[in-house]
């Protein structure tokens, strides 16, 4: 072949090659384009990083996981603790500027307003905004130290939290397990102390020493603007002082802290727990901005005020920094020591049962007895009938 020709027939296979590559890409692009409401990552990725030869497309994942997100939506289960009258209701509707929290209905009978025992009262919300949806679960204790004698009042929270724990665990170990399991585990309990400006009452010290080791806790103190300023200084480094004597670890947890940047952000939130709080959903008008807040006869006390309250620094740990991270330590570490509490006890419920049997097989019979062994170190089937007993 003459060399001319040759070259020629050379670059005419690779402009076949090329258009080739264009028509796959054109299709490609087609096809993701073609699904509504979906718009395709690569195509950014392309119009940024046409001309660099060294990249990859790593990145992507994040878009891929955000668009999964975006379908899915999110869960936040919030517990709040306290005695009646402390605005926990109020608090509830001012994170989230919304009606969430359960409504009060009016009893006509004085003695029906205090429960004799602690309820456990949950309401559920759907929540969207700009296109993120989340089911928020609003978990109220009405009740909870409301009665002479409060003798372990903590016992049904406790239980009612491990209740949450058992059902994951038990959808966790079906053989046919959804997709996506329920999550109705406690993700955080806000706590409200008193604004006595004092000290912390036993009933508060027991609770969040107890209840600490199986929920993250946040402290905060209820109806902080009846304190003064230097009163409500003195009364927050007072409780975190009986915080550390008593050995309670409320959130952010120091152990938890993932490198040196968590722990510089985490110890000045907890440098400022507990979180001194104002709740409203009252809109007053000031220097002609509507804002939340409450009107006395010296002023209107704004609630996203830093100056007037904490409540900004409560509503960003909970929503906007580290929800996420509540929700990894919840399922990573209290679900987990859960978990393996249950699991724990049940193979020993399941290896005390065979072992008499065994006894009784006759020596020759070892294959027998192998198969009676494996169960018991499995781990996974045998534990339902262990598992279905309460706490």
């Amino acid at each position: 072949m003459h060399p001319g020709s040759q070259a020629t027939l050379m670059e005419f296979n690779r402009g076949r090659l090329d258009k080739g590559s264009e028509v796959s890409l054109s299709h490609s692009n087609m096809s993701e384009s073609a699904k509504p409401h979906h718009p395709s990552p690569q195509g950014k990725v392309e119009k940024s990083h046409g001309g660099d030869f060294s990249y990859v497309g790593i990145d992507a994942i994040l878009e891929q996981m955000r668009r999964k997100a975006m379908k899915q939506g999110f869960e936040l289960n919030l517990m709040v603790v306290g005695q009646s009258g402390l605005g926990k209701s109020t608090l509830m509707n001012t994170l989230f500027k919304s009606k969430v929290s359960r409504n009060k209905s009016v009893q006509s009978n004085p003695e029906e307003r205090i429960p004799k025992t602690i309820e456990i009262k949950s309401i559920s919300h759907d929540i969207e905004e700009k296109g993120v949806r989340m089911k928020l679960t609003v978990i109220d204790t009405p009740g909870f130290g409301d009665q002479i004698n409060n003798e372990n009042c903590w016992q049904p929270i406790m239980k009612f939290i491990n209740d949450q724990y058992e059902a994951y665990l038990q959808e966790e170990i079906n053989i046919n397990r959804k997709k996506r399991i329920p999550d109705s585990r406690v993700h955080c309990c806000i706590y409200f102390i008193p604004p006595t400006g004092h000290c912390l009452r036993p009933l508060d010290v027991e609770f969040m020493r107890r209840l600490s080791k199986v929920v993250n806790i946040v402290p905060v103190i209820a109806k902080a603007d009846t304190l003064t300023l230097e009163e409500r200084e003195s009364f927050k480094q007072t409780i975190r002082e009986e915080l550390r004597a008593n050995g309670i670890d409320v959130y952010p947890q120091k152990e938890f802290d993932e490198d040196a940047e968590d722990r510089m952000i985490n110890d000045k939130i907890r440098e400022m727990i507990p979180f001194a709080v104002v709740g409203s959903d009252q809109e007053y008008q000031v220097n002609g901005k509507r804002l939340l807040g409450r009107k006395t006869k010296w002023g209107t006390i704004e609630v996203e005020n830093i100056a007037h309250c904490e409540f900004a620094y409560l509503r960003d740990l909970l929503i906007r920094t580290h929800m996420q991270n509540i929700k990894d330590i919840t399922g990573s570490i209290h679900y987990e020591t859960y978990r393996v509490r249950r699991l724990n006890e049940s193979n020993g419920h399941v290896i005390a049962q065979p072992s008499d049997h065994t006894a009784v097989q006759p020596k020759a019979n070892g294959q027998l007895e192998e198969q009676l062994d494996a169960p018991q170190t499995n781990g996974v089937a045998a534990p339902h009938e262990a598992l279905s007993h309460e706490m």
